[in-house]
This record gives structure tokens, C-alpha cells and sequence, in this order.
């Protein structure tokens, strides 16, 4: 419940984090696209206002050469415009006077061949003379200088409205910049990008490139940014050639047909929304680290109690004469199962008690009418009682065969009381190896060939074990009938015997079966364990003859165990004898 709330915590704590991040990035976006917008709009408002201080300015001039209701001579204009340093400064490309036909009269820059020329098929000579009012033209070529320029013009008129010409200026674009000095150093020193587009000519006037400016316009698909300005959308995204994503906006300046672009990274955009979202998850994991320590020392001082019940059922578990009764403390909750867990344990010494009980009383109760019932088999087995036909013998030697059987699971269930109550006991001495494999092939021979399955010994270590000869044939037909009946038709069971040690003697049982399943490899010597093919078991049996003998093997301070190796191989490991003399009983108590 701790994790689920702590973690249930963290997954919405990481949800609200991930959605106020890609909000921010949202927000700082759209303020971003905003500023650009309004930047772009800045840009061409002062440009605007610099074209109407220029206009202003001829405005006044021409309202000065106007004083006498004529045009005065060409040297007295000249020197006019020589006084105007002011207007010099904001046309620097030079001043001119027209008469009313718009042919060139005066200047303050000498053009060769520019006195004298008419200007009349220029459309914003055209346009002045029909609206006589200042304008501006749109960039255009020189047709003396041959560079992009701009050309302003302001009618002379007398008071009578009559018009006496005009006072021109020229501005050049390559040389001269309509953006300040400050607005160039603040985007050198940012990664802002700035561009004034003249859609007449396709030039770009302005590229944040110092005084060379002036240059045409890429061909399509060269600079996605300039194609983005010119599509007509006013802001949005666009990815360069450099695989950068630029947010843009642009603005319109209608009476140059100029285009105003101002874009930044989109990183802009990100970086800031990042920063705030990495204080904001270290804060929140911050918070949600506190919480979790808070949490897991409350879970663990009110779960600690519930923590040694589980150890010591674990315990009774995987031993359950070692189980103990727990203690009745802690929360109502934990009382109740602690009093629950004691009623159960009474409970299974109650059942385990009556169960032994009536498998002792049921096997004594067996034991005597079956030994009564195969000393009568063996009588008319061997013929004592007289010759029987060949049916009969026969089903003699089969019911005998059947109650040898069910002698050996009956003593299994009286060995498995005896070594519940800790009663049996092992008379421990040292015997000779090979009478001991022998005996035990020769009794198994029966069965190995009622099964198709060939006995084979391969055992040629001459030593004496420390054992109980009896228990020790009990470990060795116990591996032996299982090897049997494992064993495919025709297959072959070998006992080996080999020294593991100066002081051990391995004994191993091989067939070639398809060996102990992996699945029941943890329970292979537990009692009542049997190995399951399917939903039915393969063969037939109480499933205590491999816990028996694990039992009587730790007795003689031996040990068995078991591998695979094309078939199963079960061995048992037994102390080898120094002496012939007799060690005395053992008992299975002290283990």
C-alpha cells in the first residue's frame, strides 16, 4: 500500500511536471512569436519615421526656394543646397533641384551628365507631379550610379499653389542603413536575425551584414526563411538548411513594398521553460524523496511486527517442528493474526498427532495378516504344499511379488513414524562394500526383469563402510526401484561405487531415463513428493522412499543427492570404516 500511494505519488507528480513543461514551452512560444511580431513592427515604424523626417526636411527646403514665386538661378540653388548640412547628413547620396518638367537644374554632388536630364518617365516623378505632395519612391536602380537607391521628392510651389519644380534627395542603400547603430549591435550580440526584403527589385536591402547589403534574393528553395517571408503568412515556424527551427513574424511597409522579418532560435523558446522545469522537478523530487523516507520509516516501524510473524512462518514452513507460538502484541490487526497463526499451529499438532497415530496403528494392524498372508504365498509358491499347474503357480508368484510390495510400503510408513518421532534407530559398524551392492542387485533382479530393465555393477572398491548394512541396502533399494521404474523398456541401471575422499565412499545409482524434472528439483527428497507427468503421476508410490533415505543417510553421517546426465544419477555419499569394530547405535534425535 506504501509503494502504491508513494508511487501513485511520483506517476502524478511526473504528469503534472510533464504537462506544466510542455505549457510553458507553449506560453514561451506564443511570447516569443509576439515579440517577434511586435519587433518586426518596431523595425518598420522607425524606418517609416526616418522616410518622413527625410520628407519633412525637403519639405522645408522647398518651401524656402519658393519664397520669390520663382525658381532662383542654378548658382543660387546650388549654393542653397550647400547650406543644408543637416539634409546632407540624411541624404548623403546627394540633393538636386527639378523645375517643373522634372529635368535636373542644380546639385550639391557633381554627376557628370545628371544637370539637364529629365526625370519625367520615373513613376514617382510621375506620381508627384500628380498628387504634389512629398513621397517616396520605391528602391530603385540609378540610372547614372547604377546602385539600388531611394529618391525623395518634395514639390516647390508658390503660395498660389502654382508649381515651380522640385527638391529631390537620394539616399543609397548600400551605403546608408535605415536601421541604427544600436539596433545592429543588439542583434550582433544576440542570435536574433533581421532582414528588410524589397519585393520590387528581389534584393534583400538589409541581412545584418555590415555595409555590403544590398544583394538579390536566393532562388527558391535556397533560404526557407526568405520563402517563408514572401508566402504572405505573417509569423510562424520554420526549419533552415542547418536543420534549425526559427520562430518568425514579418511586417509589411506598403509605400516601399519592403518586407520586415525578425526570427530567433527555437531554442529561445525552450531553454527558459527547461530551466524552469528542471527547478520544478528538483524541488518536487525533493518533496517527493522527503515523502518517501516519511513514508517508509512509518511502514516500517508499523509493519515491523508483521515482518518477524512472516519470517517465523517461513520458518514453520520449510520446518515445522521448529515452529513457536507468536506473541499476542501490536495493533488489533496484528493480534488478531497473531491468535489466528497459534490457533493453526494447535490445529496441525492436532491433525499431525491423529495422523501418525493412524498410520501407526493402521501399519501394525497390516503387518500382521500380510505376514501371515505371504508365509501362506510362499508355501504355495515352493510347492509345499503340493505341485500347482502352471496358472496357478503363476498367479502364486504374482500375488507373492504383490505383497512383498506392500511389505516394503508399509515398513516405509513405520520408518517415516519412527523417524517423525525421533525413535529410529541405525546400529552403526563396518561392512564390506561389495556383499552390500551385491545383495542389493540380487533382490532387485525380480523387478528389473519384470520391467525389461537390465542391473549392471560397476564397483570395484575395495573398502569397508562405517553404516548400518541394513539402512544402507534400504538407501540402495530405494534408488534402485525408483532407477526401474524410470527406466525405458530395454534400458540398462548401473551402481557405481568410486572414493570421493580418503574418507568417503560415493555410491551412484544411474538410469537412463529422461531424469528429474527441473520443476521438481527443489522437492525431490521432501516426503510424499512424487515427480508428475501430465495431470496423472507415472508411477505409483507413498513418495517418502528418497525422504527416508535422505533421513537415514544424515544418521550415518552420510549425505545423498542427485544430477542429470542422459538419465537421473542418485548417489550417497558414505564414511569409509578404519577399523572393523562396532561404533555403537545412533538415533535420529539429535538431528
Amino acid at each position: 500500500m506504501a509503494l502504491i500511494i508513494i508511487g501513485g505519488s511520483l506517476l502524478a507528480v511526473i504528469a503534472i511536471v510533464a504537462t506544466a513543461y510542455q505549457g510553458m514551452v507553449k506560453d514561451f512560444e506564443n511570447l516569443l512569436t509576439q515579440r517577434q511580431i511586435l519587433e518586426a513592427e518596431r523595425t518598420s515604424d522607425r524606418v517609416n519615421q526616418k522616410l518622413q523626417l527625410r520628407l519633412n526636411a525637403l519639405s522645408a527646403l522647398a518651401g524656402q526656394l519658393a519664397s520669390e514665386n520663382r525658381l532662383p538661378s542654378p548658382a543660387d540653388l546650388e549654393e542653397a543646397l550647400g547650406r543644408q548640412t543637416n539634409l546632407r547628413d540624411l541624404l548623403p547620396g546627394g540633393l538636386l533641384v527639378f523645375d517643373e518638367e522634372a529635368r535636373a537644374v542644380a546639385e550639391n554632388i557633381y554627376v557628370p551628365d545628371r544637370i539637364g536630364t529629365q526625370y519625367l518617365d520615373r513613376p514617382h516623378f510621375q506620381e508627384a507631379l500628380r498628387h504634389r505632395r512629398p513621397i517616396v519612391s520605391k528602391p530603385i536602380i540609378g540610372r547614372t550610379t547604377g546602385i539600388p537607391l531611394l529618391s525623395f521628392l518634395a514639390p516647390i510651389e508658390t503660395d498660389e499653389q502654382d508649381l515651380l519644380g522640385f527638391v529631390g534627395g537620394i539616399l543609397d542603400l548600400g551605403e546608408t542603413s535605415l536601421l541604427s547603430e544600436h539596433d545592429q549591435a543588439g542583434l550582433r550580440n544576440s542570435e536574433s536575425i533581421e532582414i528588410i526584403i524589397d519585393t520590387e527589385n528581389f534584393l534583400y536591402v538589409d541581412y545584418g551584414q555590415g555595409s555590403k547589403r544590398i544583394r538579390p534574393l536566393p532562388p527558391p528553395g535556397a533560404d526557407p526563411l526568405t520563402d517563408a517571408a514572401l508566402s504572405g503568412i505573417t509569423f510562424g515556424q520554420v526549419e533552415n538548411r542547418q536543420g534549425q527551427t526559427l520562430i518568425y513574424a514579418i511586417n509589411h511597409l506598403q509605400r516601399l513594398g519592403w518586407i520586415f522579418v525578425r526570427a530567433v532560435p527555437y531554442d529561445q523558446a525552450t531553454t527558459p521553460a527547461r530551466q524552469s522545469f528542471i527547478r520544478f522537478s528538483g524541488i518536487s523530487l525533493l518533496i517527493a524523496l522527503i515523502l518517501a523516507l516519511f513514508s517508509y520509516v512509518l511502514v516500517r516501524y508499523t509493519m515491523s511486527p508483521l515482518d518477524r510473524m512472516t519470517m517465523r512462518i517461513q520458518r514453520m514452513a520449510e520446518k515445522p517442528e521448529s515452529a513457536m507460538r507468536l506473541r499476542v502484541t501490536g495493533t488489533p490487526e496484528l493480534k488478531s493474526l497473531a491468535m489466528a497463526f497459534n490457533r493453526l499451529l494447535e490445529e496441525r499438532d492436532n491433525l499431525a498427532k491423529l495422523k501418525d497415530h493412524f498410520m501407526s496403528s493402521v501399519s501394525h494392524e497390516l503387518r500382521t495378516p500380510l505376514t501371515s498372508m505371504s508365509g501362506a504365498l510362499k508355501l504355495l509358491s515352493s510347492g509345499t504344499l503340493g505341485p500347482l499347474n502352471n496358472k496357478s503357480q503363476e498367479m502364486a508368484n504374482l500375488a507373492l511379488r504383490n505383497g512383498e510390495r506392500l511389505q516394503l510400503l508399509i515398513s516405509d510408513l513405520l520408518d517415516f513414524n519412527k523417524l517423525s518421532d525421533g525413535s529410529l534407530k541405525v546400529r552403526i559398524q563396518s561392512e564390506a562394500l561389495e556383499p552390500i551392492l551385491d545383495a542389493a542387485i540380487a533382490d532387485n533382479v525380480a523387478m528389473a526383469a519384470e520391467h525389461g530393465v537390465q542391473l549392471e555393477s560397476e564397483a570395484s572398491v575395495p573398502v569397508k563402510l562405517l553404516c548400518d548394512k541394513h539402512r544402507m541396502r534400504q538407501i540402495l533399494d530405494n534408488f534402485i526401484s525408483n532407477a526401474i521404474k524410470y527406466s525405458p523398456q530395454g534400458g540398462i541401471v548401473k551402481i557405481t561405487a568410486e572414493r570421493r575422499s580418503p574418507e568417503r565412499v560415493r555410491i551412484t545409482v544411474s538410469d537412463q531415463g529422461s531424469g528429474v524434472p527441473d520443476s521438481f528439483a527443489d522437492s525431490v527428497f521432501k516426503r510424499f513428493a512424487q515427480a508428475e507427468t501430465g495431470t496423472a503421476r507415472s508411477v505409483k508410490g507413498t513418495g517418502l522412499g528418497l525422504a527416508i533415505s535422505d533421513e537415514l543417510a544424515r544418521l550415518m553421517r552420510g549425505a545423498v543427492g542427485y544430477y542429470n546426465d542422459r538419465g537421473a544419477h542418485f548417489w550417497v555419499d558414505v564414511p569409509v570404516s578404519r577399523d572393523t569394530g562396532s561404533t555403537g547405535e545412533q538415533t535420529n534425535e539429535s538431528t
